[in-house]
């Protein structure tokens, strides 16, 4: 027996009417688990740095360094620059907190959480970073630091959200990028010069502090 077109249609519209109350519930679930933390501060960067790389030590003492100045670290609580920024942290008496997000290939969550707050959909996982941090700090990485780095850009050029510091650690890893902006997207009239003040580019981890101490207040 074959079910109809018009079935098959109502069947499936069920089924995504149901899926809003799987998304109330992940907000209210982020919203309760991370009402109560401290000024923090995002750190993005690539799952795929090993231990014994320098950027991996770089963030480590960054975020030992944030620890130090009073703000907890968020980062998307998996291995990599994320385990990093909270192995940091944690082991420095903050407040290490991961945002994880399950994925169809498992990545874990490190071992340096604190607070964990666990995530399906990856919208809901950016608004809980845009909402509790006060600054971000992008570490290279790939097309998930790019995809935090660019809604952060967005929200703050569009006046969304109050402007906050924006790091981008690493002159020799971004400036392609900014180049490529400058030449491309400036240069063609789709950004506007004054854009490029929305981020701050450097490669000292007592630079990027200094500066985020410099534009938020706690």
């Amino acid at each position: 027996m074959h079910r109809s077109k018009q079935y098959v249609i109502d069947d499936l519209s069920i089924k995504e009417s149901w899926r809003l109350f799987k998304i109330m519930a992940e907000i209210v679930d982020g919203f309760e688990t991370l009402s109560d933390i401290g000024p923090a501060v995002s750190i993005f960067g690539s799952a795929r740095v090993p231990q014994d790389h320098p950027l991996y030590q770089q963030t480590e003492h960054l975020s030992k360094l944030l620890t130090h100045a009073g703000y907890s670290v968020i980062t998307g609580g998996g291995p990599g620059l994320m385990e990093a920024g909270n192995k940091g942290c944690f082991e420095a008496g903050g407040e290490s907190i991961g945002l994880h997000i399950h994925l169809p290939f498992e990545q874990h969550s490190n071992p340096y959480l604190k607070i964990k707050s666990d995530y399906n959909y990856f919208f809901i996982r950016k608004v809980m970073f845009i909402k509790y941090a006060l600054a971000y700090i992008a570490m290279p990485g790939g097309y998930g630091t790019l995809d935090e780095l660019s809604e952060a850009l967005v929200l703050i050029q569009t006046r969304r959200i109050k402007p906050f510091p924006i790091i981008l650690m690493g002159t020799e890893f971004w400036s392609g990028l900014v180049d490529w902006i400058k030449a491309r997207m400036v240069k063609d009239g789709f950004c506007n010069e004054e854009d490029l003040n929305l981020f701050y580019i450097t490669d000292s981890p007592e630079e990027a502090v200094a500066h985020i101490k410099k534009h938020v207040i706690i």
